[in-house]
């Protein structure tokens, strides 16, 4: 016989922003469960730059819009969860770096940019002398500034959530060990089965909430919900490993960040950098070996003097998932649509998790039921994803007949 548990909250997707909920939920007194049928992380999360942004970039125009506006108070609530002052405790997630730099290309527009990102903002650009900058900017013209920005691990973050939470997170077989019960208030009941054992489990949640990304189409479309309220913009992202320094920052060209760059070390020690910006997202319509030449040609143009004769070089693809906006732009905030006892929610950005969690709690009734209603389950728990340059396992070295004059 299926035994039965009723949460307060059914979170499905564990990335940032569905682990992030489950916490703030137990911290608030509410039990949560978190279904996971991969890796943690296993989509947008841990494919992304780790950078927790203040602003700055959404400011280029010299305008701090919505989009700014939104994040600014976030990279210091972050600060303290990741110093272990605040709840959550994230001191156990990796800071990459403490900053990230701006630096502009030669043209009028990138001045332009860079005046433009000062505007409105927590997080303001702070002017790096000559002296001051990193050997790798040395030689940039006109103006390179510091940006307060810090950069987190990914797959640290979503192993201190784990930590946090773990007799909460679930693994599933969403294909052949999920059902639901349907009503017209929404989902009566969440129907599973142990994936090793194959023991039934009934949930009753009073509210499900989904996180999943674009896996919330696949789900939405299995709970009777139209699919077409969601967009995906993608973006194809280059890697190169080798010996690279280890740097984090933005290269502006007019209103855009032409290319951003952040580094970890990988598993063999060797510096990995992940390629972003404008660059990835022109990125989407080339194949891998393009889009690499094309990496390594922006790189060579906007920081004179690197060296790249021996990097290696890989890429890969990954959707934004978000609530349909006009015309396919990027949402300014946090997302959520409210169906019946089912919330669909997109938090847009890393940076923004916090303030999507804390806006789904504050719309529950008072609970009394157990936060642990699942400690006692005999349950596979996921585990955490694969940072990208980890999983991918084609590498390749350009040839020697690529030449600077390629750069663009």
């Amino acid at each position: 016989m299926a035994s039965t548990i009723t949460v307060d909250v059914a979170i499905f997707g564990g990335g940032v922003a569905g682990l992030w909920l489950l916490d703030e939920l137990r911290r608030h007194g509410f039990s949560g469960v978190l279904l996971e049928a991969g890796d943690l992380g296993g989509g947008q999360t841990i494919a992304s730059q780790g950078i927790l942004h203040g602003g700055a970039k959404y400011a280029l125009s010299g305008i701090a819009n919505r989009a700014a506006q939104e994040v600014r108070d976030m990279p210091e609530l972050w600060r303290d969860c990741l110093a272990g002052r605040c709840e959550p405790d994230l001191s156990q997630t990796r800071v990459r770096s403490s900053h990230c730099y701006l630096w502009r290309t030669g043209s009028l527009a990138s001045r332009l940019g860079m005046l433009g990102a000062r505007v409105g903002l927590r997080v303001a650009p702070q002017r790096v002398e000559q002296a001051d900058r990193p050997a790798l900017l040395a030689s940039c013209p006109g103006m390179v500034a510091r940006l307060d920005e810090q950069v987190i691990a990914p797959a640290d973050l979503l192993a201190s959530f784990l930590q946090r939470n773990r007799e909460s997170i679930l693994k599933i077989d969403a294909e052949c060990g999920l059902d639901f019960e349907l009503s017209a208030a929404g989902v009566e009941a969440i129907q599973l089965l142990q994936p090793i054992t194959g023991e039934p489990l009934i949930l009753r949640p009073r509210r499900v909430v989904l996180t999943a990304g674009a896996g919330n189409s696949l789900l939405r479309e299995r709970l009777g919900l139209p699919t077409a309220v969601m967009q995906r913009r993608p973006l194809h992202v280059a890697l190169a490993r080798g010996a690279l320094p280890f740097f984090s920052g933005h290269c502006i060209d007019g209103a855009e960040t032409r290319v951003t760059i952040t580094a970890d070390v990988d598993a063999a020690g060797r510096v990995v950098w992940q390629i972003g910006g404008r660059l990835a997202e022109r990125g989407v319509s080339l194949d891998g070996a393009e889009l690499i030449r094309f990496a390594r040609a922006e790189l060579l143009a906007v920081l004179p003097g690197l060296h790249l004769s021996e990097a290696e070089w890989a890429s890969y693809r990954i959707d934004r998932a978000e609530l349909a906006s006009a015309g396919g732009r990027r949402p300014d905030t946090a997302q959520i649509i409210q169906e019946g006892n089912v919330t669909t929610a997109w938090p847009t950005k890393l940076v923004l998790a916090p303030k999507l969690a804390e806006r789904i709690v504050s719309q529950l009734p008072p609970s009394s039921l157990a936060t642990d209603a699942c400690a006692w389950l005999d349950w596979p728990r996921p585990k955490v994803a694969l940072a990208p340059w980890e999983a991918c396992t084609s590498w390749q070295r350009l040839g020697e007949d690529f030449s600077q004059s390629e750069a663009a």
